[in-house]
């Protein structure tokens, strides 16, 4: 078999909630985003992923949620910026 492989970025392995989704989560599956995210930064990190530190590696190591309510109404407002 014959894969091409290429670079992996953050964004490859980000999964993104909106507010909704993230508001029918329990505590145990917010629990499970929270540390499934900040493995997968910690592994890119460990392979040399050399950038900033993503926005919302940031909120999760600080206990917030994954996005602030200022994104999410910009969002709404003006989808696809």
């Amino acid at each position: 078999m014959n894969i091409a492989q290429g670079l992996v970025s953050f964004e490859d392995v980000t999964v993104e909630f909106t507010q909704e989704e993230w508001r029918q989560m329990d505590s145990t599956q917010r629990a499970l985003y929270k540390d499934v995210m900040l493995e997968n930064y910690g592994h890119l990190v460990s392979m040399g992923y050399c950038s900033t530190k993503p926005r919302v590696i940031f909120k999760l190591e600080q206990g917030e949620e994954p996005w602030s309510l200022e994104e999410e109404f910009l969002n709404q407002r003006y989808p696809g910026e």
